[in-house]
């Protein structure tokens, strides 16, 4: 069976599933639609939030960018796992205890301000937008890719199935359908990986494969392999990175404490029955996530050798059929300037930014590219965010793999938009309309503004996706810099501090999300040419400026509640409490009943 059957059969089972899900528990309330009713079992949830939090980044684009950036690519790794760690162990607990399952109801509540709270909403939305944009941008792909269609078709497509299930069944059917995609998406993730390791070192681990030597009788070990094939190509020494220290260390920290302070993971520590489990759910999750993170950098090596192997210097007319069919999809390109018919794959970019395919075709059957300039050596164009989802067919698997990792990405892509469009809904229904304008409103009229609010999310979300502002993982990294900048300082002083104050907070977050979110606009958008180390502030990229900001936000905050007046005794006393255990099983329906 050819691959897009097979890949319509997959896709569509997984579909149905989800959508199946979402009905068999569609929720009945706002309880329901916010927190699932806040009885999850613990290995749920962990499952589920392994879901939730392995979004599109990390299926798709994470091994993408360790396969060209070497090393470099390890801060990706090191940033999202560590930052899962600090969650779940530094923030998680006190904010469960706290009872509030929104950040910006705990903004609201610890600052006493309403002020305090729409601050907080607007980071949150903020955030979530940029988040969900990179998404929805990884579910075009996949869908332009293996169901051949527009990626702009394809985006809309996965607007329509998260509408379903997130519209409909909120936290409750979230929860369930996650547990349903973390299944799909690691399975989806694990088998090409052993297939590859087996076929190309032996050793059916592949995190003991990337460690290993090469089965081709030459008895060299794969890095060993990888650097000799990047040096010839003038690309550096692939375990080398190129990047500064202090940029490496700048995204690393940002990408950790933007993930402590991303609102669609805090969430989940509110589905399950107790503090205690909301701890047990968190090591499940870090298991199960490890299992995919621990793999990405094997799967980026094995796939950077097969693609050097088979595409460089090769004959365009004896390239293999994958590379035709992502070129098809507008993601891969060749342009052929010293007419040889060869391509030559060495460092250097072939475009000035993304290649505009036409529908004609050249001497060789290539697709031809409008304004593209001729001059340097490299004649070939890579999205790296083709780079899992092509791996399978570069490695030659058999056709059902194929079709399962296009599953896959579209579990990782869905599980994390609905995750992220709940946290949209729930800032603008439950912390907008129910605490700040309409008060008075219903629980079901908070429901349903909270289904409207998801709605009209997703159809901005797919804007986002159709006309992304970045790759996949870029845009991803720009929503955890923001996410640093805004909520971090603000959760762990609200937490750990009894001096820190409603003007206090109001001026850090204000201040951070500003400082970052002008840094990355100017350099990504006003001023792109501007866009190197030579013009960064401190040798600071815009990825990583997200931990400046949070500086910014600490320092600020500080200052300004130095000077101001303290906070009321009362809300002393709660953040007192917070970090006492007395009386820990307390669940949020106490705060749902008040």
């Amino acid at each position: 069976m050819d691959v897009q059957t097979l890949t319509y059969i997959i896709v569509g089972l997984t579909f149905a599933l989800y959508i199946g899900i979402a009905v068999w528990s569609r929720a009945g309330s706002t309880d329901e639609f916010y927190v699932a009713g806040g009885g999850v079992h613990p290995l749920a949830n962990g499952m589920a939030t392994a879901a939730d939090w392995m979004s599109a980044a990390s299926f798709i684009s994470m091994a993408g960018l360790i396969s060209f950036m070497g090393r470099d690519g390890g801060m990706y790794l090191m940033g999202w796992t560590g930052g899962y760690v600090l969650l779940a162990l530094l923030l998680a607990p006190y904010l469960r205890k706290f009872g509030k399952f929104t950040v910006p109801d705990f903004v609201g509540d610890r600052y006493y301000s309403d002020t305090a709270r729409l601050v907080a909403v607007v980071c949150a939305i903020f955030v979530s937008f940029t988040y969900v944009a990179g998404q929805m941008r990884g579910v075009g792909i996949v869908f332009s890719r293996f169901l051949e269609v527009e990626i702009e078709t394809g985006v809309l497509i996965g607007m329509t199935v998260v509408f379903f299930y997130a519209v409909l069944g909120g936290m409750k059917g979230i929860t369930y359908t996650q547990v349903a995609q973390y299944c799909v998406l690691i399975f989806a993730f694990m088998v090409p990986a052993i297939f590859i390791s087996i076929l190309m070192t032996d050793n059916p681990i592949p995190q003991l494969g990337f460690g290993s030597t090469l089965n081709d009788g030459s008895g060299v070990y794969l890095l060993d392999k990888l650097d000799g094939l990047s040096e010839e190509l003038g690309f550096g020494t692939y375990t080398d990175g190129t990047k500064s220290t202090i940029d490496i260390f700048f995204i690393t920290a940002a990408l950790m404490v933007g993930t402590a302070g991303l609102p669609h993971v805090i969430i989940r520590f509110f589905t399950v029955p107790r503090v205690r489990d909301a701890r047990i759910s968190a090591g499940y999750a870090l298991v199960l996530i490890a299992i995919l993170y621990t793999s990405a950098p094997a799967i980026a090596s094995f796939a950077r050798v097969n693609l050097i192997n088979t595409v460089s210097n090769a004959e365009y007319t004896a390239t293999p059929e994958w590379f035709k069919n992502w070129e098809d999809s507008s993601l891969i390109g060749w342009l052929d300037k010293n007419n040889d018919g060869k391509i030559q794959y060495v460092k250097g970019a072939p475009f000035v930014g993304k290649p505009n395919f036409s529908e004609a075709r050249g001497v060789h059957g290539q697709r031809l590219l409008h304004n593209a300039p001729t001059d340097g050596a490299n004649e070939l164009y890579i999205d790296r965010d083709i780079i899992v989802l092509a791996n399978p067919e570069i490695a030659g698997l058999p056709n059902w793999v194929i079709a399962l990792v296009a599953a896959g990405g579209l579990a990782a892509a869905l599980s994390t938009a609905a995750g992220l469009l709940l946290v949209i809904s729930t800032s603008i229904s439950h912390d907008l309309f129910k605490k700040i304008l309409l008060p008075n409103i219903t629980d079901k009229q908070e429901l349903m503004f909270a289904r409207m609010a998801a709605a009209v999310a997703i159809a901005i979300a797919g804007y986002f996706g159709i006309n992304p502002p970045g790759f996949v993982a870029q845009v991803v990294a720009f929503a955890f810099g923001l996410a640093a900048s805004s909520f971090f300082p603000i959760i762990i002083m609200g937490i750990f501090s009894k001096r820190m104050n409603k003007e206090g907070a109001i001026a850090g977050m204000v201040s951070g999300i500003l400082f970052t979110s002008i840094y990355i606009i100017y350099f990504k958008f006003i001023n792109p040419g501007d866009n190197n180390a030579a013009h960064w502030l401190l040798g600071i990229s815009p990825e990583g400026i997200g931990t400046f900001g949070m500086i910014v936000n600490f320092v600020v905050a500080y200052g300004v509640s130095r000077v101001t007046a303290a906070p009321p005794q009362d809300v002393q006393d709660m953040v007192e409490s917070i970090r006492i255990p007395k009386g820990a099983g307390a669940s949020y329906h106490h705060h749902l009943a008040h």
